[in-house]
């Protein structure tokens, strides 16, 4: 298996992964390893993150999100980075889950903030910190505003950015000024990771270094391309942009990961199940989504 010892190694284009579940609602672990294959040799992701967002990690038992990162790690991590969302809203968890992923030989740790739990920013630092002091690994802080109801500030993001192994920041507060002064202010070697798809052109501009992306599912060839385009060719990555966003903005018709699985689904993957309290589309949502994605 290959090693990946820091962010350098994650590459620029990494997708949160689906989860697919079977007839009798268990996660389909031989699928994942299908979906991981795909996402890394047709997709061209660089990496990816087992146990995010859009891989239901709220509903994932925790032998589930373990499992889940053991048989990633042994189907494409001789050839990706895997890095593991060990980050809930208990800090005691997230350490044992940090501690259970590096033990199983993840590549790197993301961390989320806290949700419902609502802390202030000293107690943001401390849950951040306590996560990365359980590892070795370099640990991804990962700020979505949406999803937590709290932003970490970026003084305080600065202030995490001190500690050796926290390597970077999946930015996904919806701020362009915010994405723009973390960019500016973080230091040398610290990557910014835009956390929303249809911003990615944007904050590269601004100096991000790539994307943890919903649309990489489908998309992810295109998406690898504009990202590589870029410094050369700002012209050339801009009309990727523009030709990939209705199917980005098709991935959000229905809450994440809702359309992206139906997506996937239409290229031959068992995974359009979700666990309540998502439910399937419905056929407005269908409708939207078909309107821009041909399969």
């Amino acid at each position: 298996m290959g090693a990946f010892s820091g962010p350098r190694d994650w590459g620029k284009l990494l997708t949160a992964m689906v989860t697919p579940f079977g007839a009798n609602g268990g996660v389909n672990f031989s699928e994942a390893r299908r979906i991981a294959a795909y996402l890394v040799d047709v997709q061209k992701n660089d990496g990816l993150v087992v146990n995010g967002t859009t891989g239901e990690s709220p509903t994932l038992s925790e032998e589930e999100k373990l499992q889940l990162l053991t048989e990633v790690l042994d189907e494409v991590g001789d050839r990706a980075a895997v890095v593991f969302g060990a980050g809930s809203n208990d800090t005691a968890d997230s350490v044992y889950c940090t501690k259970k992923a590096t033990e199983l030989g993840a590549h790197g740790i993301m961390i989320v903030n806290p949700y419902y739990n609502k802390p202030g920013q000293r107690g943001l630092v401390a849950h951040f910190k306590a996560c990365a002091e359980a590892t070795s690994l370099p640990v991804l802080v990962y700020n979505i505003i949406p999803r937590s109801a709290i932003n970490l500030e970026t003084p305080y993001l600065l202030e995490l950015a001190k500690i050796p192994n926290i390597v970077g920041v999946k930015e996904a507060s919806g701020s362009v000024p915010q994405i723009s002064d973390v960019c500016g202010s973080a230091p040398e070697g610290f990557r910014v990771y835009c956390g929303d798809d249809a911003l990615t052109l944007s904050t590269l501009a601004l100096g991000a270094h790539g994307v943890v992306s919903v649309a990489g599912h489908v998309v992810g060839a295109q998406i690898k391309q504009m990202i590589e385009l870029f410094p050369t060719d700002p012209a050339g990555a801009a009309k990727i942009h523009h030709e990939i966003m209705p199917v980005i903005k098709a991935c959000f018709v229905a809450p994440n990961p809702v359309p992206v699985k139906w997506m996937l689904s239409q290229r031959g993957f068992d995974c359009e199940s979700v666990r309540l309290p998502l439910v399937p589309l419905d056929e407005t949502e269908l409708s939207a989504i078909k309107s821009a994605f041909n399969g």
